[in-house]
């Protein structure tokens, strides 16, 4: 390991060792702190804000600045809870998760292959290992370059009760996971330059993966899509919505297609709550070629 990784394995190894000393309700009061010292200094505020600028081109800027803000503290809250992930995502019914609505499409699918499809959207960890209590649950996951961390974190998973995939390499874990009954989750809502398919996403072309949609057509397994909101006292609700099912076909029409829905479910809940989707990511960074945005 590189000298740089091994340092900065220990570092995350300390600040999720000090975090854990805390009662979980400080530690959220901790992480907002972080979050609030993270936007001071500037960390992709620019790019926050040309994309808030970008998907809210109506809203005043106090309003946008607002929006923003109370996003940094939920980066902060997210960081902190990441050190206790497996005893969140065990806790007793509503002590972390108040509820899930929509409940019913999931027990509907219990050991069916799903795809459990949501965005960089407040703690979507937290809540795809909670619902590892209802059914064997597996996180496509892209690995990160440094291999102490991305132990760490797996170690993370595992403890809360999911298993791991990697992003590319592990398609055939993927489709042996499906056809084993597991939930597969998933995020799809970043720019996937020349590979992906532009569909409209907050009122603009933008680039976005076809992985999930492949998946779906090829396997047949639908889509559920889930997002969760932070409460006031700092517990999380998910809101899972009905499924998608996919056409019998697999064509370069249909996963557009496909792909198209699950975005707009994924913009109607950023226009619902914009403080919990992840602004500093550079989501329009691809351009689409010529004619591409009369078409979406």
């Amino acid at each position: 390991m590189r000298p740089d990784h091994a340092a900065q394995t220990l570092l995350v190894r300390a600040l999720f060792a000090a975090v854990r000393s805390q009662p979980w309700p400080r530690s959220l009061a901790a992480g907002e702190r972080l979050g609030d010292l993270v936007h001071r200094l500037g960390i992709r505020r620019r790019v926050a804000e040309a994309n808030l600028a970008l998907a809210f081109p109506e809203a005043a800027p106090q309003r946008r600045a607002a929006i923003l803000a109370r996003h940094y503290r939920e980066l902060g809250r997210v960081a902190v809870e990441y050190a206790r992930l497996p005893e969140l995502a065990r806790a007793a019914e509503g002590e972390v998760v108040t509820e899930v609505r929509g409940r019913e499409h999931l027990l509907a699918l219990r050991g069916r292959g799903v795809i459990l499809l949501s965005g960089h959207y407040g703690n979507f960890e937290l809540v795809g290992s909670h619902l590892a209590r209802m059914n064997p649950v597996d996180f496509v996951v892209k690995p990160q370059s440094n291999r102490g961390v991305d132990a760490l974190i797996g170690r993370l998973r595992a403890a809360a009760g999911v298993g791991s995939i990697p992003l590319g390499a592990g398609l055939r874990r993927a489709f042996e996971a499906l056809r084993a009954g597991h939930w597969l989750a998933m995020v799809a809502d970043q720019d996937a330059r020349a590979a992906g398919v532009f569909v409209p996403f907050m009122g603009r072309p933008a680039s976005t993966p076809t992985g999930p949609a492949e998946l779906s057509l090829r396997s047949g397994a639908p889509i559920v899509m889930g997002f969760v909101t932070r409460l006031d006292d700092g517990r999380v609700r998910l809101d899972v919505d009905a499924p998608l099912v996919p056409a019998e076909a697999r064509t370069p029409a249909t996963v557009r297609e496909l792909t198209a829905r699950h975005t707009a479910r994924l913009e109607a809940s950023v226009r619902r709550c914009p403080e919990m989707w992840f602004w500093l990511h550079r989501r329009w960074k691809t351009s689409p070629p010529a004619g591409a945005e009369r078409r979406t």
